[in-house]
C-alpha cells in the first residue's frame, strides 16, 4: 500500500492544480486568437478547419434541418448553410468575428438522405447507393456584421457493391449513426468507394477550396506551412 505524507498529499495537489491553470491559460490564448465562430460541434469540420490553420470558436446551435417540399438539394445546403451562421450570430453577445456555417447533403435519385433512424434505415439507404454513383452537395457560408456569402461544392461518389453483411458489419462499428447518407468518407467506408469526382474534404463536410476563398473575401488571412520558393 503506498502512503503519503500530508506534505506530499499538498505538494502533488499544487502541482496538479499548477499543471490545469497552465492549459486553461493556453485555452484562452487559443481562443483569443481565433478568426472565426464555427456554429457547427461536428469534429470532421473543426478537424478540417484546423487543417487550413484557421483557429474557432465553436457555437452551439439548433435549428430546423428538414427540407422544404421540393426543395432542391444544392439551396437546401445553402439555406442550412447561411441560417446555421445567421443563428449562431445572432446568438453572440460579442460579435468581432465573422460565423462560418457550412451543411452537407447525399442525395440519390433526387431526394436527399439524413442521418439513419437506426440500422435498417442505415443499410436502406448503403443499398440506394451500393454499385452506383451518388451526389454529396456541401453549402458552406459565412456571415459578417455587413455581409454575408455562401459557396457550393458538388461532388460524385460511386461506390462498389456493398453485401448485407458488409453493411451489417458497418452498422455495427458505430460509424454511421451520425453521418448523412449513412456514410463517412473518411472512416471505413471508404473501402466501399470506387470513385470520387469532386472534392474529399466536401464530401467529409467542409469543403476546403470553397472555405478557405470565402475566408479571403472577408479578409481572413490564412496561413501558409511549409512553401518553398525556388528561383
Amino acid at each position: 500500500m503506498l502512503v503519503c505524507s500530508g506534505d506530499r498529499i499538498y505538494l502533488l495537489i499544487e502541482v496538479m492544480l499548477t499543471v490545469a491553470l497552465g492549459h486553461f491559460v493556453l485555452y484562452l490564448v487559443f481562443m483569443s486568437n481565433a478568426l472565426i465562430y464555427l456554429a457547427s460541434q461536428s469534429p470532421r469540420r473543426r478537424e478540417l478547419l484546423l487543417q487550413l490553420g484557421v483557429t474557432h470558436k465553436v457555437i452551439s446551435i439548433d435549428i430546423d434541418e428538414r427540407p422544404h417540399v421540393d426543395e432542391p438539394a444544392e439551396l437546401y445546403v445553402i439555406r442550412m448553410a447561411l441560417e446555421k451562421a445567421r443563428v449562431g450570430r445572432a446568438s453572440l453577445t460579442v460579435i468581432d468575428r465573422p460565423v462560418l456555417g457550412a451543411d452537407t447533403a447525399v442525395v440519390v435519385d433526387g431526394e436527399i438522405l439524413g442521418k439513419p433512424r437506426d440500422e435498417g434505415d442505415a443499410r436502406r439507404m448503403l443499398r440506394r447507393l451500393s454499385g452506383r454513383t451518388h451526389l454529396v452537395i456541401s453549402g458552406v457560408a459565412l456571415v459578417g456584421a455587413l455581409t454575408e456569402e455562401s459557396r457550393l461544392s458538388v461532388s460524385h461518389v460511386t461506390f462498389r457493391d456493398i453485401s448485407d453483411e458488409e453493411a451489417h458489419a458497418y452498422w455495427q462499428s458505430g460509424e454511421p449513426v451520425d453521418k448523412a447518407g449513412g456514410y463517412g468518407i473518411q472512416g471505413r467506408a471508404a473501402m466501399f468507394i470506387e470513385r470520387l469526382e469532386g472534392s474529399y474534404s466536401g464530401v467529409m463536410g467542409l469543403p476546403l477550396f470553397e472555405t478557405a476563398a470565402l475566408l479571403r473575401d472577408f479578409g481572413v488571412q490564412l496561413p501558409i506551412v511549409g512553401v518553398n520558393r525556388t528561383e
